[in-house]
């Protein structure tokens, strides 16, 4: 089957995910963490993609964004894979691709998904065991949430300056809400989404978002097709 084009539709955020090709490792110290996230920052603002939370990983990276422009998510994937495939290859003094062929990505409904999906990607350090708490975790954007640092790189969501009237009201709640972790069910529904790239949200957003995309938007039922299963019922 056909792979169905690349959604990426402006002011809608999206889930991304990015692996190192077979898996392998993508950052090897601090430096490269630190180049990446300039890749980053400098892609974002040159094509329009507003980053509002970041989670770097050895093997992998995820993002929630939210493209200004048709193309902004695209382009900006696009430019930092050049230029930090170039870094880290000439580092490691290695060749070939460094990425698992084309990054996933998936829509979001804000209003219900956008502060999971922040706690999901900051989350990944822990979940990893890498970290005991998130805030342990420089390389993601906890720590600018919860106002224990400022990254030049995120554009808050207005989603996240909702939770309160003064930055430290909605660090205080960010944390609360950190604290109170992701259920097993939603945090496997997010990663099943950033995995499999299907659009996240009610029938209400998704049945909006297959009007807008005139394409369908999710997975179609497993299985044989009904009208051939009741075609075949009736002839027995």
């Amino acid at each position: 089957m056909a792979r169905l084009p690349r959604f990426s539709p402006i002011d809608l955020p999206a889930l991304v995910l990015q692996r190192g090709n077979n898996r392998q490792p993508v950052f090897a110290d601090p430096e490269d963490y630190r180049f990446y996230l300039d890749c980053l920052r400098m892609a974002s603002r040159e094509h329009g993609l507003a980053v509002h939370a970041y989670g770097l990983r050895p093997t992998h990276i995820h993002l929630l964004v939210t493209p200004k422009q048709p193309d902004s998510l695209s382009l900006t994937m696009q430019a930092i894979g050049r230029r930090y495939g170039r870094y880290f290859n000439r580092k490691a003094g290695r060749t070939g691709t460094l990425w698992e062929g084309r990054f996933r990505s998936a829509v979001i409904d804000a209003d219900t998904w956008l502060l999971p999906a922040m706690l999901y990607v900051e989350g990944n350090a822990v979940r990893d065991a890498e970290v005991n708490t998130p805030d342990r975790d420089p390389w993601s954007t906890h720590r600018h949430h919860c106002g224990l640092e400022s990254s030049p790189v995120v554009s808050d969501h207005s989603v996240y300056w909702a939770l309160g009237n003064t930055p430290f009201e909605r660090q205080s709640r960010y944390q609360s809400l950190a604290a109170e972790g992701l259920s097993q069910r939603t945090l496997a529904t997010l990663r099943e989404h950033a995995h499999s790239g299907w659009p996240l949200g009610d029938e209400a957003f998704l049945i909006r978002l297959e009007r807008l995309a005139e394409r369908r938007v999710k997975p179609l039922p497993k299985g044989r097709p009904r009208a051939a299963r009741t075609s075949e019922e009736s002839a027995g």
